[in-house]
């Protein structure tokens, strides 16, 4: 991916503040109350547990009756917390540019049953980790970027380019969509495709 990729036509930009003010106007200003939950819990304690990775499922409708959810309430929360807590660090570690902290943190999940694939619930515990520098990642913000002719590979590595793409498409924004936190980004890529 090259720079000229975010070099994106006005009406693009217009297209993404139009979905996010749709987001707004449509989805419930209580959407986000879980999310924002687990976040302030990860704040104090530095880590996220597994009832708060059960939130976090129900925050992304993904399916809880599969065999890697019962292989994760098998595993002491003492353990979980230790691999979210690294995850955690990563994340909020501002010495690293966001596409490495993004990478880091999603390597120090990937043991996790339920993280060792996808990237869904792993960008909600990281995005409740940090939510200032990371985004909520899911088909339709992938489809949202490819609306605008930006390509995302699903090749290892996915969530941090992920990351490094909304990072890269905030700083070449017209204000005010320059002002978004990368959450806000999110949600614009995730409504375009509503």
């Amino acid at each position: 991916m090259t720079d000229s990729s975010f070099s994106l036509a006005p009406e693009h930009w217009e297209r993404l503040a139009a979905a996010r003010l749709a987001y707004t106007d449509t989805v419930s200003p209580y959407y986000d109350e879980t999310l924002q939950e687990v976040t302030r819990r990860a704040c104090t304690s530095g880590s996220i547990g597994k009832a708060d990775i059960g939130a976090l499922l129900m925050s992304k409708r993904l399916r809880a009756d599969t065999p890697w959810a019962a292989e994760l309430m098998a595993l002491a929360d003492t353990d979980v917390r230790r691999a979210t807590a690294a995850a955690t660090t990563a994340a909020r570690d501002t010495t690293l540019s966001l596409g490495a902290a993004a990478q880091a943190g999603r390597a120090a999940l990937a043991h996790l049953p339920g993280f060792r694939t996808g990237d869904a619930l792993a960008s909600a515990v990281l995005t409740a980790a940090a939510p200032e520098r990371m985004a909520i990642y899911d088909r339709r913000a992938h489809s949202g970027l490819h609306t605008l002719g930006i390509t995302l590979s699903h090749g290892p590595g996915r969530y941090s380019r992920y990351i490094e793409t909304i990072d890269q498409l905030l700083a070449a924004a017209p204000v005010p969509i320059r002002t978004w936190a990368p959450r806000n980004m999110d949600t614009a890529l995730y409504w375009m495709t509503a």
